[in-house]
């Protein structure tokens, strides 16, 4: 199954934008999206969590802080589609040649449970 991404609430807008431009076969849900249209923004992080691992849908975020722990802990008990940290100051371009490349080259099955920090 091909990989499908959920913008944390964080998440600069553009990068999914831009993504969306740049491969439109992508499946990139933005955080006001998730929930029937509900959004994420106001969720904790285990919350986020459970709903991207409801949906089926990788997390993409630039907590950095947070969340790595908070995912730690969700594993512990649950299943995770997974869970890829974009640095903040990551170039745009940069972020959404990572993520095309993730979705093109692998298989949603691959990053189950698996964090990915991206460098920065």
């Amino acid at each position: 199954m091909k990989v499908r991404y959920q913008a944390d609430a964080d998440l600069d807008r553009r990068i999914v934008s831009a993504v969306r431009r740049h491969e439109p076969g992508i499946d990139f849900q933005f955080a006001s999206e998730a929930r029937s249209g509900g959004g994420l923004r106001g969720l904790l992080d285990d919350q986020v969590l459970a709903v991207a691992a409801q949906e089926g849908r990788i997390l993409v975020t630039h907590d950095r802080r947070t969340m790595p722990r908070h995912f730690a802990e969700f594993i512990t008990t649950r299943v995770s589609p997974g869970v890829i940290i974009i640095p903040r100051r990551m170039p745009l371009n940069v972020a959404v040649e990572w993520l095309i490349m993730i979705w093109a080259a692998s298989e949603a099955e691959e990053w189950v449970n698996q964090i990915l920090p991206l460098p920065r």
